[in-house]
């Protein structure tokens, strides 16, 4: 395999501000949903969409736009969807209906899938053998990063000015990571056509399988209530719309804790930490309309929720890592998963709370969870390499 043999650490810094900033315009929205559905008139089940439309058109993307593309130099994919990515976040912030914003959303999502799909593959070019790892680290920190704090302060500043403002700052802030995509990444020829029967091949795999499927689970019921973190604090706690984006910062700090402990505990105990994570998660949720009804559990609920889904994906990544017979294409169809599954979260729970309550979203995605963690229960620990008990 080709390497590189002089670092391009700023090539790598640049594709993770990328990665974070992509990640977190997918989920931008979940801190404005108030906001947003307030000024276009329309319910916050229906807002929704807003993370719905980029999840489902990005996990498509991931696959097929790398295929579609062919032989395109890397350097000029990924700035180039970054600069897609301005376009979409400069028409969301310009938006005069609900219609134009989703179509907006549309090139969001494209943006995402395929940045995705290609920065994972790309840091061997970029870095040494040897610190390759550390590249990667750095790459996918980005999706952490943008997971714990893209969102609270994407709210903060939708709260201090709206959330055009959020939407239009995303979009300069992309356009200065185009240009540095640009100017420090180096030619990137593919070495191959990418095909989609290997990434169908990895399916067959038990380990591979468990992880997608476990995935699956509690992307899509963290994404069912979280998307609607903001009313299920206003009316459920009881706490002022004003205070949201400060609680949605300690939960991104949450996350970050849980991340790093993830990260040293998952090394030794990798069948341990995924089992955890459907486990816990049931059990915040599934407590919060009942426990979580004043503002001081509300909030202590809201940081164990974003300490343990923090954790969900250095955990998963190292279960993969152990189990995958093709890591590349297993963590492109982790891509596909997660994204799909964020979209269908959003579906799912804006569907819920139109037409029943907050309370019932949250006690479904609580039953996803459970499938999630009886689904690691039954499956051998010695697929990780690591005993039971």
């Amino acid at each position: 395999m080709e390497q590189q043999q002089t670092p391009r650490w700023w090539a790598v810094v640049a594709v993770m501000i990328g990665i974070f900033l992509l990640v977190t315009a997918e989920q931008l929205p979940i801190g404005l949903l108030s906001q947003v559905a307030s000024s276009m008139g329309v319910t916050p089940g229906m807002a929704g969409l807003m993370v719905t439309v980029p999840g489902v058109v990005a996990a498509f993307s991931a696959p097929l736009l790398p295929v579609a593309v062919g032989r395109l130099d890397r350097r000029i994919m990924l700035t180039a969807l970054m600069a897609v990515m301005v376009a979409g976040s400069v028409l969301s912030a310009l938006a005069s209906s609900f219609i134009l914003l989703l179509a907006a959303r549309v090139l969001v999502g494209l943006s995402i899938g395929g940045f995705w799909a290609v920065a994972g593959s790309i840091a061997p070019r970029l870095v040494p053998e040897a610190q390759v790892p550390k590249a990667m680290t750095m790459i996918f920190g980005g999706v952490a990063a943008a997971s714990v704090l893209g969102v609270p302060l994407g709210t903060l500043l939708g709260d201090l000015s709206n959330w055009r403002v959020a939407f239009g700052t995303l979009g300069g802030l992309s356009l200065l990571t185009a240009a540095a995509l640009w100017f420090w990444l180096p030619p990137l020829p593919p070495r191959e056509p990418v095909r989609l029967r290997v990434l169908a091949q990895q399916f067959s795999n038990r380990g591979v399988r468990v992880a997608v499927l476990t995935t699956a689970f509690v992307v899509v019921g963290h994404f069912a209530a979280y998307t609607f973190i903001s009313p299920i604090l206003q009316e459920i706690s009881g706490i002022s719309q004003r205070h949201v984006s400060s609680l949605l910062l300690l939960y991104g700090a949450a996350g970050i804790v849980g991340n790093i402990a993830a990260g040293m505990f998952a090394g030794r105990h990798p069948y341990r930490a995924v089992l955890a994570i459907p486990s816990l998660l049931l059990i915040v949720v599934a407590v919060f309309p009942l426990l979580g009804v004043q503002p001081s559990s509300g909030v202590m609920l809201l940081m164990m929720w974003g300490a343990v889904f923090g954790s969900v994906s250095v955990s998963i990544q190292t279960w993969i890592i152990r189990t995958a017979p093709n890591t590349e294409a297993a963590t492109a169809l982790m891509a596909f998963t997660f994204n799909m599954s964020i979209g269908l979260g959003a579906m799912l729970g804006g569907r819920i709370v139109d037409g029943t309550s907050l309370p019932i979203a949250m006690w479904a995605a609580s039953g996803l969870f459970l499938l999630g963690a009886l689904l690691v229960w039954r499956t051998p620990s010695r697929i990780v390499g690591e005993k039971r008990r």
